[in-house]
């Protein structure tokens, strides 16, 4: 069950505004979030937000689900470019992210962290080898993970690099 969402942010002259968070159904969600904005920013209570990028349509999806599952407030892109202007809108708690994609590749990963320098970036590939891992890893890459990937140790990454301090049993 995905959920596609569209957010609405009213701010007036600087003052803090309330927003909502509207939402397209594909399955079904709880209530809407809350939260406020100032200047651009917004900041989601209770939910942190994980940007999922594959040019996998259905990889995305399969990865979308297993981290909705978890609570998790969620946006896709399907290619580096996408994800990079995501991220300028505004930057999610965590970045998972396929390495081979259009416009991606280690520039990606160095162009990410410029924009998003406290934000935890997981790298996945098919195609890697131990070169690639550190050559991301320098980039400014904090988690490298290959295909296939395992859900089961992909949700316990990301709860580790969010501070999440559910028990995660693999």
């Amino acid at each position: 069950m995905r959920i596609t969402s569209k957010i609405a942010i009213f701010v007036r002259d600087g003052e803090l505004a309330q927003w909502h968070c509207l939402c397209d159904f594909v399955g079904h969600t709880d209530v809407p979030w809350k939260g406020i904005a100032q200047e651009g920013v917004v900041v989601i209570e209770g939910k942190p937000s994980v940007l999922v990028v594959d040019d996998d349509g259905e990889m995305r999806s399969l990865l979308l689900d297993g981290l909705w599952s978890e609570g998790y407030a969620l946006r896709e892109a399907g290619d580096g470019e996408e994800a990079f202007h995501l991220v300028l809108r505004a930057v999610p708690d965590l970045i998972l992210t396929e390495i081979r994609l259009a416009a991606g590749g280690v520039d990606y990963v160095n162009r990410l962290r410029a924009i998003a320098p406290y934000c935890p970036i997981i790298v996945m590939t098919a195609f890697g080898d131990d070169r690639v891992r550190m050559d991301v890893l320098r980039a400014g890459a904090t988690a490298y993970l290959s295909k296939p990937i395992h859900l089961a140790e992909l949700k316990c990454c990301v709860r580790q690099l969010l501070g999440d301090e559910r028990q995660s049993v693999i």
